[in-house]
């Protein structure tokens, strides 16, 4: 009963980091993009995640009236296949037309949908499971602007692995829920900042080392985990909010790199930067409850980790963002 006690704890902390292992930031839905020429034209993009080779089974069901000009072409690019294709609407507009994806219920996956009509208005939305098809409006309200990039900021975050591994890498170093609030605080402020600059164009940092950097942070924190157990006293764990703030600012740089993938609508640019950052915190702070509700049930039953197996927590985190850091930095370094 011992043993099974054993490594039931072990099972059971392991859980919130378990996910982090094969994923990080994994803001990798499919793309239908869209964009309205003058003439009737329209020149499509349809962009799938692969794996071994092997694209995700959905396909786009575009309006009757968009009929293809010559055959598709498409290739195989890292991690996806992306088809570009061309159809003629014999001048009829895409507002008010319903774009459907097939097979999108039986599939665990997001698709974004992004539309630019001809007059350079932009739509964006995210379709999954059973909410598979979208109608393009006239020109969206700003009602229905914040619900949208409110919820693909709540969806990013929860995909987003590396961002999450860093809040809950936090959650081992801080003590008290009050310093843990000013942290995550400071960190979605700090991410605030740059995800807007980066969005206006007024800070850039290649994606590839802005993604070096955020693993590289949770490692660090790893380290501050290991550091609080042997009872030294971390910078993190004497200023949790200045080292929250100063990693927030380059998690914010890879916000900015969703976010410009999903694009913004021209109209309201303030508006849906805004609500993709309260998504963003929404998710977050939902990540946070689950992990304390959780460490709540596990100390109600006495399931807590035995003083010999501490080590289990950071070097598990430390362990995965490591191998994050070499995979990224190898992605951008040149191997001689």
């Amino acid at each position: 009963m011992i043993a099974w006690r054993r490594w039931l704890r072990v099972l059971l902390l392991l859980v919130p980091v378990l996910p982090f292992v094969s994923h990080a930031d994994d803001f990798s839905p499919a793309l239908l993009q869209l964009d309205e020429r003058e003439g009737g034209w329209v020149d499509a993009i349809w962009k799938i995640p692969a794996k071994q080779n092997r694209a995700l089974a959905i396909a786009p069901e575009l309006p009757d009236f968009m009929q293809p000009v010559g055959s598709p072409t498409g290739r195989l690019l890292a991690g996806a296949f992306v088809e570009h294709s061309t159809y003629r609407t014999d001048g009829r507009s895409l507002t008010g037309a319903m774009l459907t994806i097939r097979g999108l219920e039986a599939v665990p996956n997001n698709v974004l949908i992004r539309v630019t009509e001809r007059d350079g208005t932009n739509h964006s939305t995210i379709l999954r499971g059973a909410n598979a098809s979208y109608t393009i409006p006239e020109r969206p309200g700003k009602l229905q602007v914040a619900k949208d990039y409110w919820l693909m900021g709540t969806v990013h975050i929860l995909e987003g692995m590396d961002h999450l591994l860093f809040v809950f890498a936090l959650m081992w170093i801080i003590t008290g829920f009050v310093s843990l609030l000013k942290a995550v605080t400071a960190f979605t402020v700090a991410h605030s900042i740059t995800l807007g600059l980066a969005t206006f164009g007024v800070v850039h940092l290649p994606p590839a080392p802005t993604e070096a950097i955020i693993a590289l942070s949770i490692v660090f924190l790893a380290a501050e985990i290991v550091h609080k157990r042997q009872g030294q006293v971390g910078i993190t764990e004497r200023w949790p909010w200045i080292i929250a703030f100063i990693f927030g600012l380059f998690h914010g740089l890879g916000f900015a790199g969703a976010l410009a993938e999903i694009g913004l609508p021209q109209h309201e640019v303030p508006l849906a930067l805004l609500m993709f950052n309260v998504g963003v915190e929404t998710g977050q702070l939902l990540f946070i409850a689950v992990v304390l509700s959780l460490m709540a049930v596990l100390r109600r039953l006495s399931l807590v980790l035995p003083d010999a197996g501490w080590r289990l927590v950071p070097y598990s985190i430390g362990s995965v963002a490591a191998y994050w850091t070499i995979d990224r930095v190898v992605s951008f370094v040149p191997l001689a």
